[in-house]
């Protein structure tokens, strides 16, 4: 049985050139970073090259690049030091967002007793500006924390705009951008944004590593304490090997981008067709004309008791998908994302999520499409 993974805003496989990267990296310089023999000497130019080619990638300095163990590390070091280090009062976001924020904001708004206000979601699921602005337009020191593109659906965030409406009210702004970097390009010198986030292991990378940008200027702490890595910031012997793999993956995404971006392009425009075609009534949770291109996210015009089934039987024909964020995919409960955008009866029925990656063929579409015929 050909297994079909179609859940790549979950994790990606990782590319043949990256593991060859890692191995070659972990066989023959297995020196610790901050060690000041030869050894040492050697993995700390590995571990700066990779910071400065990071860096390259969107246009800033190498010290504005933190490597972290992976985006929810990073978003939570950075909800944190906004209050405690850069003593914001309000936190504005949004019910659509990661729980790695969403969760992060609820601990702080308990342990803090900062005041954090949530920005209207439109029900095509994206962010009401007006609303934003009516919030920030309060002479209240704040942190605004939107996502870039939402894991779930896929809507994108102006992030240039956002930036902008943010430096005009003198706040602070933090986006998650892991459905989004490797898949589309960012220059960070015209986006006003202070704070981005990483995971290697959704752009083709190793998992367990990460990345934080941190806009120069804007002096955080540490998370947590034990030693002089990452300027201070991220205690820890860095794992050389890992971050090598990430700035390889990431290279060979943006040296790709166009040819893999016009392949995934053309093959989420196929699976919405053949879907559409096979099933009446079937919908495009979000607004299918403003979604980023890797993820899609349908309202299947099945039964409520066959909710429960479908993951199950796709699984058993070897077809991986979602019905959301992959930290909550052991649940039934409705998507908290979905819960916000679909009206009492559309979030009673099944939505799943199809995540697609240059790896997918049109033929793993009509495999896919096959077996929910079937169901």
């Amino acid at each position: 049985m050909k297994k079909i993974y179609l859940d790549n805003a979950a994790t990606t496989q990782i590319r043949p050139e990256v593991i060859q990267e890692m191995v070659k990296v972990m066989s023959e310089e297995y020196g610790n970073p901050s060690s000041t023999h030869s050894f040492g000497r050697s993995s700390k130019s590995i571990l700066e090259l990779s910071r400065k080619s990071i860096a390259k990638c969107f246009n800033v300095s190498s010290q504005e690049i933190i490597f972290t163990s992976g985006a929810t590390e990073a978003n939570n070091w950075i909800l944190n030091s906004a209050i405690v280090d850069l003593k914001v009062e309000r936190i504005i976001t949004s019910k659509i967002e990661h729980h790695a924020v969403l969760h992060t904001i609820e601990i702080l708004e308990k342990k803090h007793a900062i005041k954090v206000e949530y920005v209207k979601i439109k029900p095509d699921g994206t962010i009401d500006i007006n609303h934003l602005v009516e919030l920030l337009s309060e002479n209240i020191p704040t942190l605004v924390s939107l996502m870039h593109v939402n894991n779930e659906i896929g809507t994108v965030l102006d992030l240039e705009e956002i930036g902008k409406i943010c430096k005009q009210h003198h706040a602070y702004f933090h986006s998650d951008t892991v459905q989004s970097i490797g898949k589309t390009t960012f220059d960070l010198q015209e986006i006003p944004v202070d704070f981005l986030v990483a995971s290697a292991h959704k752009f083709h990378g190793p998992k367990g590593v990460g990345f934080a940008f941190i806009r120069k200027g804007v002096l955080l702490n540490p998370l947590f304490y034990g030693g002089e890595q990452e300027k201070g910031l991220r205690p820890g012997t860095e794992s050389v090997h890992n971050i090598v793999g990430m700035t390889k993956a990431l290279e060979m995404a943006y040296q790709l981008l166009e040819e893999e971006k016009k392949h995934i392009s053309d093959l989420k425009k196929y699976t919405i067709n053949q879907l559409q075609d096979s099933f009446d009534g079937i919908k495009v949770n979000g607004n299918p004309d403003h979604t980023f291109y890797n993820i899609l996210n349908v309202c299947l015009p099945f039964s409520e008791a066959k909710t429960s089934m479908i993951l199950f039987n796709l699984d058993m024909k070897g077809i991986a998908v979602s019905r959301g964020s992959a930290c909550q995919s052991g649940s039934l409960k409705p998507s908290h994302v979905l819960a916000e955008i679909l009206n009492d009866d559309d979030i009673k029925k099944p939505s799943l999520r199809i995540s697609f990656s240059h790896f997918n063929t049109t033929e793993d579409i009509d495999a896919f499409i096959e077996v929910l015929k079937g169901i």
